[in-house]
């Protein structure tokens, strides 16, 4: 929505509520700024990010830029927290220390979105392949719209009071970063925040909107492998062993009844077999299979149920096919378990009203029902000790693509598709102002 399209709605909200002129001023104030500093600063900036993505725990000269932009917005910055992390502080008299995060990392994808500055980055990845890289999933907004916050803040600093800390955390795709940040005694160095706050943008959702979810945003993750022992023999002769493909097999189709038929209706669950590997010749039955399972939940008693059944199922499938106990399959929980992204209600019902007062109703993305358990691992910042925090999103798509869509055009691309592109401009300009009227709600005098 237009800038002259959004004043007489301002006007109406100002004459309803009682708002003053003056207050009505300074949120446009607020817009012409992040749009001013948009056009200076932050096009070029994002263009630069998303033309030169680095991969995980790698982000050695994005860690660097990001550190040089906030210093220049007047922050005490630390680098190489968490390995590749950046931590930046501004202090501006007594008040409450709070937490704005946003990701770095990019993608093993070679770019095909078409964009005129599309990433035609490779780089070696930790086992020294070579690898395509982009920025898949917008960790380039959240980056872009972490400095355009950083430079409203500072330039509004009688408006609020108490310490802003703005984190650049690397290895959000593999989620470590988050961890290994927390593990390099983040809080312990720089303060623990009273409250957090991070964002994501959106493919899914119409450009610039805002959603906050009362609840659980993003879901909880486990990753799970299973190794079946076989006996192995000629594929002539299967009765002479204990086929590890078929039994396998029979664990993945199994493992599909604990969600449909033990978990509640309604309460979210997902078991993937992401990966499935055995043998080594179409004639030679293997003695051992392996399989690796991602599953995902979001209260602590699914989570439970999932991994109980998971052992079960594979223990006593094994059994069925007649292996011996010393042959049973076994079942290892690998990597950091990634907790649900749990917003704090109380936190996000005040916020919601901030962004309703000053942005209207119409700031906020229509609701839609969520059709996936994506994981994030911002909960490592926030769950022990557990900080009251609120993961928003922003959309970053234009309305005009859906309905292009919905009338047999081209499909809107999801994240981590090597055609995901994001319309930065009004992404980055939302983000930042969701952002900032939080933070001087949060801090204000």
């Amino acid at each position: 929505m237009s800038q002259t399209r959004l004043r007489p709605i301002y006007f109406a909200v100002a004459l309803v509520c009682g708002l003053s002129q003056p207050s009505l001023a300074a949120d446009n104030e607020l817009k012409l700024a992040i749009a001013k500093n948009y056009n200076a600063q932050l096009k070029p900036l994002f263009e630069y990010f998303h033309q030169n993505p680095e991969l995980s725990f790698m982000e050695v000269n994005t860690s660097a830029r990001l550190a040089k932009e906030l210093r220049a917005a007047g922050f005490e910055v630390t680098e190489g927290v968490g390995k590749t992390g950046v931590v930046a502080m501004l202090k501006n008299g007594p008040g409450p220390l709070v937490m704005l995060r946003a990701d770095m990392d990019g993608l093993p994808l070679e770019e095909k979105s078409g964009l005129p500055y599309a990433s035609k980055v490779q780089q070696k990845d930790p086992d020294g392949k070579l690898q395509h890289v982009m920025h898949a999933c917008g960790h380039d907004v959240h980056i872009t719209s972490l400095v355009g916050t950083a430079v409203q803040m500072a330039a509004r600093k009688s408006q609020w009071t108490g310490t802003l800390m703005l984190v650049g955390q690397p290895a959000e795709e593999r989620v470590g970063g988050a961890a290994l940040m927390m593990k390099d005694q983040i809080w312990k160095r720089f303060g623990q925040p009273k409250y957090a706050l991070a964002f994501h943008v959106d493919s899914g959702s119409e450009a610039g909107k805002i959603t906050a979810e009362e609840g659980s945003p993003y879901s909880g993750v486990d990753t799970v492998e299973i190794t079946v022992h076989g006996i192995g023999t000629h594929g002539a002769y299967p009765h002479l062993g204990k086929d590890p493909v078929v039994i396998g097999a029979q664990i993945v189709m199994a493992l599909q009844t604990i969600v449909t038929r033990e978990v509640a209706p309604r309460e979210p669950a997902v078991i993937t077999v992401g990966s499935f590997h055995s043998g080594t010749k179409s004639n030679i039955i293997s003695d051992q299979a392996k399989l690796q399972l991602s599953v995902r939940s979001e209260s602590k008693e699914t989570r439970a149920l999932l991994l109980s059944a998971i052992k079960r199922v594979a223990i006593n499938t094994g059994r069925a096919a007649g292996l011996p106990e010393n042959l049973l399959p076994e079942v290892v929980e690998v990597d950091t378990p990634t907790p649900p992204t749990l917003n704090d209600i109380p936190l996000t019902q005040r916020l919601k009203k901030v962004w309703t007062d000053k942005l209207g109703k119409e700031a906020f993305a229509a609701p839609k029902m969520r059709d996936g358990m994506g994981a994030e691992d911002f909960p490592f910042f926030v769950s022990e000790p557990y900080i009251p925090s609120v993961y928003f999103s922003i959309g970053g798509t234009p309305k005009e693509d859906f309905d292009n869509e919905k009338k047999g055009g081209p499909a809107v691309p999801g994240h981590h598709s090597p055609i995901f592109k994001i319309t930065p401009e009004p992404a980055v300009r939302a983000g930042i102002e969701a952002s900032v009227l939080a933070l001087l709600d949060l801090m204000k005098k």
